[in-house]
């Protein structure tokens, strides 16, 4: 089938379960055409298919933020902005999570890091916990 490519193909090229590429299609994502009753995917819709894979995985999208980018309007980049903003929220967060546990790994109070003198100069508690 020059051009076109079948459901079992593109699923398992793009290691998906078959429901998925479904579930794209009940939700509007994608269009395949049918051919005895076959899913097949032009050229255009298997790239759309590389797209929204990417932007799962990668971009790290949900489906209705890959809905709203697909069906762009003029304020696509407002969207991508806002979710720059969250990966790079969540990129502080892991930092702080990776260095909390190499500090931990190498620190003499171990687990019960509550006791040690860096660990408490970096967060915040109530002034009445803390010693007159």
């Amino acid at each position: 089938m020059g051009g076109y490519t079948t459901i079992r193909e593109v699923a398992e090229h793009f290691e998906l379960p078959l429901s998925t590429l479904h579930y794209w299609e009940r939700r509007g994502l994608i269009t395949p055409e049918r051919r005895a009753r076959q899913r097949i995917y032009d050229t255009d819709q298997v790239y759309r298919i590389a797209l929204i894979n990417q932007w799962r995985r990668t971009g790290r999208l949900s489906i209705e933020e890959i809905a709203e980018l697909l069906n762009a309007d003029e304020h696509w980049r407002d969207r991508v902005d806002r979710r720059i903003a969250d990966v790079e929220g969540q990129l502080r967060d892991l930092e702080r999570a990776r260095a909390y546990l190499l500090h931990l790994r190498t620190c003499r109070h171990g687990p019960a890091l509550e006791r040690c003198a860096g660990f408490r100069r970096e967060v915040s508690v109530p002034a009445s916990a803390l010693p007159a």
